[in-house]
């Protein structure tokens, strides 16, 4: 159920490594700040270095990773903001506990083909994982349980990262966690 307009909601964006997430939120940010909203982006790796340096890659670690992050984000939709979390978080019951922890949520899945993300892999994660030299990678050698029914479903192979954006922006509005920038003006 959409929050009242001006009220904080979460936009949880899941996928794959490499699937286009963090790229899709970095367009995404500047435009929800474009129109009036106080809006924060989580990236996970940046999340990862400052808020859970101390985790390694394994179930439980991830796990927690994605706990602390729900704990920042719930904090920001509690203050009115929009907390952009982009976030591999594989598990299924991580993004069941950050949807009923945050309240207002709006899980975006990325989807992207491992095969797509293998190619866009500028890290190199994903041959070094097949190669034996990284263990537990998300997608190679531990799950990536894709959602059930997330709100919005991004084609990221066929749109560009500025395009998914803007789609997820039309599927908030269509849905009535943003108003149009039409009806704003209205208003």
């Amino acid at each position: 159920m959409p929050p009242h307009r001006t009220g904080g909601f979460c936009i949880w964006l899941t996928g794959l490594p490499s699937a286009g997430k963090t790229t899709i939120s970095k367009e995404l940010a500047p435009a929800l700040k474009a129109r009036g909203h106080p809006v924060e982006l989580l990236d996970g790796d940046e999340v990862r270095r400052g808020l859970s340096a101390d985790l390694g890659f394994d179930r439980r670690s991830r796990e927690t990773h994605a706990e602390r992050v729900t704990f920042v984000a719930k904090l920001l939709v509690r203050n009115g903001a929009i907390p952009i979390v982009a976030l591999i978080s594989p598990y299924l019951s991580s993004r069941e506990r950050a949807r009923r922890e945050i309240g207002h949520f709006v899980e975006v899945y990325v989807s992207t083909p491992i095969d797509v993300c293998q190619q866009r892999d500028v890290k190199g994660l994903y041959r070094r994982a097949l190669a034996g030299e990284i263990h537990e990678m998300t997608g190679v050698d531990d799950p990536y349980e894709p959602p059930v029914q997330p709100e919005v479903v991004v084609d990221a192979v066929h749109l560009s990262p500025g395009e998914s954006a803007q789609f997820i922006l039309h599927e908030l509005e269509r849905t009535g966690w943003l108003s149009s920038p039409e009806a704003a003006h209205r208003s």
